[in-house]
């Protein structure tokens, strides 16, 4: 019989949960999804993009990931290994004075977040046009990896994504 793995499992809590979030309680709206399978050295990557209903200019993606080595120790039940998903956020915001806003973004998800992430923020801008604001890439990776456990912290989880998206519409 069929057992799914844990990358599955997580996956399909969160589209559930996402889901509901977009089309039951209209409180955001997916702007995408992706769900890949990487041959080349077999990973699995689910991918899913929203924004708040009623703020559209800031995304958020959840993304879970699981390696070679988690997929192979999970099927092969190898018991010394930490089987698992990695988990990260990456948030999309434009702003227009980097060295304000960017401490500014480091402090509010920090304070969400607290301890066991690692917070990265990448700025860019089209060259060519005139610099009115930059693109903040904000990522929070998660140094703990992820398994079945964690289902039942979903929706809590989802409700800290929702007030970063909050804060940062504020910033």
């Amino acid at each position: 019989m069929y057992d799914p793995t844990i990358f599955e499992n997580l996956k399909v809590a969160f589209e559930n949960h996402v889901y509901d979030l977009d089309n039951i309680e209209r409180k955001i709206d997916i702007k995408n999804r992706v769900d890949q399978m990487d041959l080349s050295i077999i990973a699995r990557t689910f991918r899913i993009e929203f924004a708040l209903a009623e703020q559209s200019n800031i995304t958020a993606e959840i993304m879970i990931e699981a390696s070679l080595e988690d997929l192979a120790g999970e099927i092969l039940e190898l018991a010394r290994k930490n089987v698992g998903c990695e988990l990260s956020l990456n948030f999309i915001k434009a702003i227009q004075n980097a060295d304000i806003q960017c401490e500014e973004i480091e402090q509010a998800v920090e304070a969400i977040w607290e301890d066991d992430i690692q917070l990265t923020q990448t700025l860019s801008f089209v060259y060519g046009k005139e610099l009115s604001s930059y693109l903040n890439n904000i990522k929070v990776k998660f140094t703990q990896k992820i398994n079945e456990d964690q289902i039942a912290d979903i929706e809590v989880f989802l409700e800290h994504v929702l007030e970063t998206l909050r804060i940062l519409n504020k910033i």
